[in-house]
């Protein structure tokens, strides 16, 4: 049966279909008159151009055309540098246009517009820009897989501002944060988005039809760019940064960096970026919690160059760029008399570049390479007194690169492969994948898959070992109710870590789903959505049921715009965990109990000086007293247009957990222990205007474990209970951040910053910790740990072009 079905659906892409319903277009024209972005519209080649008109609402009532007292008008020029944009948003009750002034990609609680453009009119890639009533920027790339990346960020100019008739922008978007072909005669998909704040009424200029799930396909065509000559695009962004590093034990020391990021237009399609001598020291903080479980946290990449414009990259998830300069991936081995002085949490990195861009015929091709040091622990032996280094990372050269062809305008066949080699020792590895995504010319069915195949070469005995998986997904991408269903297999030596990030292997499984969601809005809901998912997987050693889920959600938004949702998981079998045990004989389980779960939310909406969050959730499994429950909530307050607050608190309580917490000579040992977790965050924002903000952002995780059983597991996956281990594994886990930052983008791509950090954790085993919280945080904000951080970092955007003249 499940064969059929892939059959039908092959057959289905196999067949003629007839194409979207009529796109609008939109003609441009060329200007050498000097625009100056103000918004207010008073240059004279403004009044040539005839507007792009009659938006129809998005969401929530697909198809509706405009209030006729919220028009919306928007006009493009364009010049040999870029295109100018001036767009008006009729309003008739001005004073109730929403114009929170947030942080830069941040719309804030404020009425916003947009322009999509896709420089290859190929509906699979939109660079969107939009700018909010109160001047904000926002830019993002926009793909049908990733959605909105608002890692991106390129330079622009843009200024709002609040008329008697509504609201107004003017735009400048320079080619450079652009990609298109070469031709003479350019036809870009081009769309235009606006939204009114006050009643989440969406609008766009070509209709985003809710029944086809593919937005960058349901684009309008801009016409009318013809012979530009573009520019040399050439930028360099040189930095300089100081430091200021304290604590109880350091003395303090101040320390100055400097570095430069270069960014260069091959053509009007490729570009390279690179950067010499980097500086990250005032990337935000990661959110360490107590990991119990038996694989690794992953964390997000907060570096600027690593998250640009890398959706080239992400392609079949091989690339975590967390590893690039991340942990070092050895220990030091140390003798009993010895004890380790200084070892680096994070690897050196020396530089780095890439270089992407699309061919006319649709070739993406991206190329991502960098490279680390060696990195040393330094050891001394207390007895002796003798000091030594030993190396826990070698130099090593980090290389990705990605062939993405796409074609039929929402169609794609990609080919990458990433590339770690290390300096002669350890271990070096490669990984390659072949991806396909297809759908109907008409984007109602999906077909999508991937083969991805490993070599780790162990350097110090010259052996490889070699892995496969692969993938296959088949679903209706439209109407009210859409399904689909996916098998996916992973072999037993299949490895991406050196680069990328997976922590399961030697399993199958096999997913499927089916939702019900509304197109428009109804007498009772703006939105409503139901769905259910099922996910089953197996040990590829000896079939049995590794993991078994069935999932059923509901997502509500009500006419007032008010959020809500419910949801129930159940796995009511048995299941087979090869991995809690951290045995080197990987055939070791643990047998894992029926459980039933569900959950709420409430979300109030933001448009109110006052909203509120709340996420209650619970766990009942089928053994005694066993049970897990926790509660988020989230009460914002906006004083003003410049001023808000946000408060999270978060308790999770596991009763009667159980976990492997360690080993005893052949045994493995597990728990019965009761897991409590507390979290408190505070998020605070002052702008002073668009381009100057204060912002505040503290977090407290404290974690701990009790353990009220001891026992041995065995080999048929139980437990037994142990009377001999007698050493107390209990936890208690703190940690405290705090960034306190100024911004102030001076011109575009030039920014100050000046951050305030301080940050302590605090780790304990055994007994003796306290259990009160206040205790715990009093002793966390004393500990000799605790870091105090300021520093002042300065990047000053040049383009080649303004400055040229000076050589």
């Amino acid at each position: 049966m499940f064969s059929k079905q892939f059959l039908f659906l092959l057959f289905i892409f196999c067949t003629v279909q007839w194409g979207f319903s009529q796109k609008k277009s939109f003609q441009t024209h060329f200007t050498t008159d000097k625009i100056n972005i103000d918004g207010k519209f008073d240059e004279s080649v403004w009044n040539t151009v005839q507007p792009a008109k009659d938006f129809v609402m998005w969401r929530p009532d697909n198809a509706k055309s405009e209030n006729p007292n919220q028009k919306t008008e928007v006009k493009i020029v364009y010049t040999n540098e870029a295109i100018y944009v001036a767009a008006t948003m009729f309003d008739n009750e001005p004073s109730k246009i929403l114009k929170e002034i947030s942080q830069r990609d941040d719309t804030g609680t404020a009425d916003f517009f947009g322009v999509f453009i896709n420089g290859f009119n190929d509906g699979q890639q939109d660079f969107r820009f939009y700018v909010t009533a109160a001047g904000v920027q926002l830019d993002c790339l926009y793909t049908e897989n990733e959605g909105q990346d608002f890692t991106f960020n390129s330079i622009w100019d843009s200024k709002a501002k609040i008329t008697a008739d509504g609201w107004q922008v003017e735009m400048r978007i320079p080619y450079a944060a652009l990609r298109f072909s070469q031709e003479k005669v350019q036809t870009w998909g081009i769309n235009f988005f606006r939204e009114v704040r006050r009643n989440r009424f969406n609008y766009t200029w070509n209709l985003i039809d809710n029944k086809i799930d593919n937005q960058s396909n349901q684009a309008g065509t801009l016409l009318g760019i013809e012979n530009i000559q573009t520019p040399t695009r050439l930028f360099f962004i040189p930095y300089t940064s100081f430091y200021v590093n304290a604590n109880s034990k350091t003395k303090t020391y101040g320390e100055l960096k400097g570095g430069l990021d270069i960014k260069y237009g091959i053509n009007d399609a490729f570009t390279l970026d690179a950067i010499l001598i980097p500086d990250f020291g005032q990337t935000k903080f990661d959110n360490v919690i107590l990991n119990l479980g038996p694989f690794e946290q992953q964390f997000n990449e907060n570096r600027p160059f690593f998250t640009e414009g890398t959706d080239l990259f992400s392609k079949g998830d091989l690339v975590y760029s967390r590893r690039i300069g991340g942990s070092p991936t050895r220990q030091p081995n140390i003798a009993a008399d010895e004890e380790i002085v200084k070892s680096p949490s994070n690897v050196g990195l020396l530089n780095a570049l890439k270089v992407s861009g699309r061919t006319k015929a649709g070739l993406g091709i991206g190329v991502l390479n960098a490279v680390t040091d060696n990195t040393y622990a330094d050891i001394i032996n207390t007895t002796t007194g003798a000091t030594r280094s030993e190396k826990i990372e070698s130099f090593a050269n980090y290389n990705v690169l990605v062939f993405d062809q796409r074609f039929r305008k929402n169609s794609s066949v990609s080919f990458i492969n990433t590339n770690v080699t290390r300096n002669g020792d350890f271990k070096d590895a490669n990984v390659s994948a072949l991806l396909f995504d297809l759908n109907t010319v008409k984007n109602t069915y999906n077909l999508s898959g991937n083969y991805k195949y490993s070599i780790v070469n162990d350097l110090n005995t010259s052996n490889d070992t070699q892995g496969f998986s692969y993938n296959l997904y088949a679903a209706e991408t439209s109407g009210k109710f859409r399904y689909g269903a996916g098998f996916n297999y992973i072999s037993d030596n299949f490895n991406i870590n050196d680069l990328g990030f997976n922590n399961q292997k030697h399993f199958h499984s096999i997913n499927t789903n089916t939702s019900f969601r509304t197109l428009k809005s109804t007498e009772l809901f703006n939105f409503f959505q139901v769905g259910m998912y099922n996910y089953t997987e197996f040990d590829n050693r000896t079939g049995r049921l590794q993991r078994y889920q069935t999932n059923i959600n509901t997502n509500i938004i009500d006419k007032k715009n008010n959020g809500y949702g419910l949801g129930i998981n159940t796995s009511p079998f048995k299941t087979f965990d090869f991995y809690e045990a951290r045995s080197k004989n990987e055939e070791r389980f643990f047998t894992r109990p029926e459980r039933i779960g569900s959950w709420f939310y409430f979300s109030s909406n933001y448009n109110n000086k006052f909203a509120l969050d709340i996420n209650p959730y619970f766990t009942i499994f089928n053994e005694a007293n066993r049970q897990s429950f926790g509660i988020d909530f989230g009460p914002r307050y906006r004083f003003n247009d410049k001023f808000s607050l946000n408060y999270n608190f978060g308790f999770a309580t596991n009763k009667n957990d159980i976990g492997r917490i360690g080993s005893s000579g052949s045994d493995i040992i597990f728990a019965r222990r009761n897991v409590s977790t507390i979290t408190n965050s505070v998020r605070g924002k002052y702008a002073v205007n668009d381009v100057m903000t204060f912002n505040l952002d503290i977090r407290n995780y404290w974690s701990y474990t009790l353990n009220n059983q001891i026992y041995t597991l065995q080999n048929d996956g139980g437990l037994t209970e142990n009377v001999i281990f007698t050493e107390n594994r209990n936890q208690n886990f703190n940690s405290w951040n705090l960034d306190l930052s100024y911004n102030w983008i001076f011109t575009p791509g030039s920014q100050i910053s000046i951050l305030y950090r301080n940050s302590s954790t605090n780790f304990e085993r055994g007994a003796g910790f306290n259990e009160d919280f206040g205790p715990n945080l009093r002793n966390l904000l004393n500990n000799q740990t605790l870091n105090h951080n300021l520093s002042v970092s300065f990047r000053y955007f040049i383009d080649y072009n303004q400055v040229k003249h000076i050589f």
